[in-house]
């Protein structure tokens, strides 16, 4: 089980901002022990530009970015998920596809900065706000001893993680 790699599935209604993130952050942060995918209920069809050029000032590798459907990950051939986080409070109150193998949820609202209004610097400087919170949140997760937790109590933690709320 040491060498196991947990995929992780971020969900936000248009899977171009938040969700987007937490993909690009998991996959470089926990690139030993996890594999991140993102989706969207309802998704646009493309990443916000602010999104990649928030995470390319942090030097994440961005190959491969699209914003996608949760459908995508419900499919059978789709790869089995450990853990399910929605990252946005909409998406977090619809229904959801049946995700095969009984994956553990947690909820993680964050601020929608594709929602502000102002400057470019305002916005800049939302999106940016609300990378580190995620990044700050995904470290927060994976210094969690996931192998010696029992499923109840590992779910418990990551719904309080989900509670705090971010400087």
């Amino acid at each position: 089980m040491e060498n196991k790699i947990y995929n992780v599935l971020f969900i936000c209604t248009g899977n171009s901002a938040r969700s987007i993130m937490a993909e690009v952050i998991m996959n470089h942060l926990g690139r030993e022990r996890f594999k991140a995918y993102s989706a969207g209920s309802h998704p646009r069809g493309e990443v916000h530009p602010m999104t990649l050029e928030v995470l390319s000032e942090q030097c994440y590798d961005l190959g491969g970015l699209r914003s996608k459907s949760w459908t995508e990950f419900a499919e059978p051939d789709a790869p089995q998920m450990d853990f399910i986080m929605t990252v946005c409070d909409q998406a977090a109150g619809e229904a959801c596809p049946a995700w095969p193998g009984q994956p553990i949820t947690a909820h993680w609202g964050f601020a929608d900065p594709t929602k502000l209004e102002g400057d470019r610097e305002k916005q800049l400087r939302a999106f940016s706000n609300v990378q580190f919170q995620i990044a700050n949140r995904i470290r927060l997760f994976m210094s969690l001893p996931i192998e010696k937790i029992d499923r109840m109590s590992l779910q418990t933690k990551l719904r309080e993680l989900g509670q705090q709320r971010d400087a």
